[in-house]
């Protein structure tokens, strides 16, 4: 017994000297599998999805109620822009019971519908005007250095095409679903020089 006890002291007194130990841990299989679960897990979560590049807006969120035969049910209706800043730009409106979920059916519908937008450098070639329900939205071009001159909800939409110098102005209704829908229908109609030319059978320069 004596000598158990001189040995736990020499142990003890190693240790309090900074001395490495020389006992092996255990090895838990239990808790290497779990790591390793965990390890697979974290690194699916750290993976970062490439971004594609578009610009997406939220222009404006609703609230929605239904009345039912059980209730009423509240939902949302999302509004969304998105554009890639070169000339496509592309609108969509979706309801979900949560707001988020609402944001991004809306912007997968307006991704699907995205057009073409003909621009002159950094601003449109000619003036139009737009019109969706008691919407209207004149747009016109703007010298370089002008910025963009609109509201809320056609500035959204203007930035989104990638529109840097115009002037604008909305007449009747503030919605901002027929601001959107107006200003979209606007830069729909807008033709190229070269466009007309084709269309009438002529050379650019005889127009």
């Amino acid at each position: 017994m004596e000598n158990v006890q001189e040995v736990e002291v020499v142990a003890t007194e190693q240790q309090q000297d900074g001395a490495p130990r020389t006992e092996q841990p255990k090895r838990n299989f239990r808790d290497n599998r779990s790591d390793r679960k965990g390890g697979r897990r974290n690194s699916r979560d750290r993976e970062v999805k490439e971004d594609d590049g578009l610009i997406k807006k939220t222009v404006s969120i609703n609230r929605v109620t239904k009345v039912v035969k059980g209730g009423r049910t509240m939902r949302f209706s999302a509004l969304c822009v998105v554009g890639d800043g070169k000339g496509m730009v592309g609108i969509g409106m979706a309801k979900a019971a949560e707001v988020p979920q609402a944001i991004e059916k809306a912007n997968l519908r307006a991704k699907k519908a995205m057009v073409s937008i003909e621009l002159l450098d950094t601003t449109i070639p000619h003036e139009t005007i737009g019109k969706f329900g008691k919407g209207h939205v004149l747009l016109m071009p703007a010298q370089p250095g002008t910025g963009v001159i609109a509201g809320g909800p056609v500035r959204n939409v203007l930035e989104a095409v990638g529109i840097k110098d115009i002037r604008t102005k909305s007449y009747g209704s503030n919605n901002p679903v027929n601001c959107v829908k107006a200003t979209f229908n606007g830069l729909v109609s807008l033709r190229s020089k070269e466009h007309i030319a084709q269309l009438r059978g002529k050379n650019v320069d005889e127009i």
